[in-house]
């Protein structure tokens, strides 16, 4: 079958050079025709002192609130999550949970119960991955035992390894002694197109990582991790107490917005609620 038959042979030339040369940019910059972005909501943390998230003093005594959303992507090779939450035990609790003093976590609606309203099943998840092995981003993890794991060797280095972190407990994630693990050093394509890439930022905890999208019509989206826990924490570049490792997190910092610039990448501080506001409501979806 001929293309644009009706049009001069030189502008049909031209038109299919063009189409090529789309295609050929389109598979480039990693943006497969369907790749769509879920937001979920897996809780809510209320801080009586958000001191613990800025080391020079600026916050103490201060109260805060943080969203902590998980991520699902859908693409043609598979389904991603990012990120667990806080777990969905906490959702029959009607008052929530103190995580430590005056650290209160919450649970309005599960998981599984999201994940039901687009008809998923936990073990229809192809691939887990988080941005760090902390409480509110492991509470969910053992329901995904048939997912592939997404592992930053460091990460599980640190959390196994016989003087882990603060707050990276195993119990959330014990599932993964018997999990398939793609076990990763660095940044990571995670389908090989390059429209979704995992990117090492450590500092937070060893290990920590970002979640890099590109998206068919909203184009480059960054998921931030805990590299910052507000949008002020961005602009400031408040590196909190409870980091590993504060050279590597202003490094990671550095590094962050020099992709976010470059690809002129939508940020998204994913405990920030003002920021999961602003994306669409689910079961609705970026795209």
């Amino acid at each position: 079958m001929r293309v644009f038959p009706s049009l001069p042979r030189v502008t049909r030339g031209l038109l299919s050079m063009l189409l090529v040369a789309f295609a050929t940019f389109a598979h480039a910059t990693g943006a497969p025709a369907d790749v769509r972005l879920y937001v979920l909501d897996c809780g809510r943390i209320d801080v009586r002192d958000m001191g613990m998230f800025d080391a020079s003093g600026a916050l103490d005594g201060k109260p805060g609130t943080m969203s902590v959303p998980c991520f699902l992507i859908r693409h043609p090779k598979g389904i991603l999550l990012w990120e667990t939450g806080l777990g969905d035990a906490i959702a029959d609790r009607p008052g929530g949970i103190d995580f430590a003093p005056g650290v209160h976590g919450s649970v309005r609606i599960t998981l599984v119960d999201q994940l039901k309203a687009i008809g998923l099943r936990p073990s229809d998840i192809d691939y887990l991955a988080f941005s760090h092995w902390h409480i509110d981003h492991t509470g969910n993890a053992n329901l995904f035992g048939d997912a592939t794991w997404i592992l930053q060797r460091r990460e599980l280095a640190a959390a196994t390894g016989p003087t882990p972190p603060p707050f990276e407990s195993l119990a959330p994630v014990s599932a993964y002694r018997n999990a398939t693990i793609r076990l990763v050093d660095g940044d990571t394509d995670v389908f090989g197109d390059g429209s979704v890439e995992l990117l090492l930022l450590p500092g937070h905890t060893p290990g920590h990582q970002a979640l890099q999208l590109r998206l068919p019509h909203a184009g480059v989206v960054l998921l931030s991790g805990d590299l910052y826990h507000s949008r002020e924490a961005r602009q400031l570049r408040r590196v909190p107490r409870i980091n590993v490792d504060r050279a590597a997190t202003l490094a990671s910092m550095d590094r962050f917005e020099a992709i976010a610039a470059r690809m002129h990448a939508r940020v998204v501080i994913q405990h920030d609620p003002r920021d999961v506001a602003l994306l669409p409501h689910f079961p609705a979806y970026l795209h």
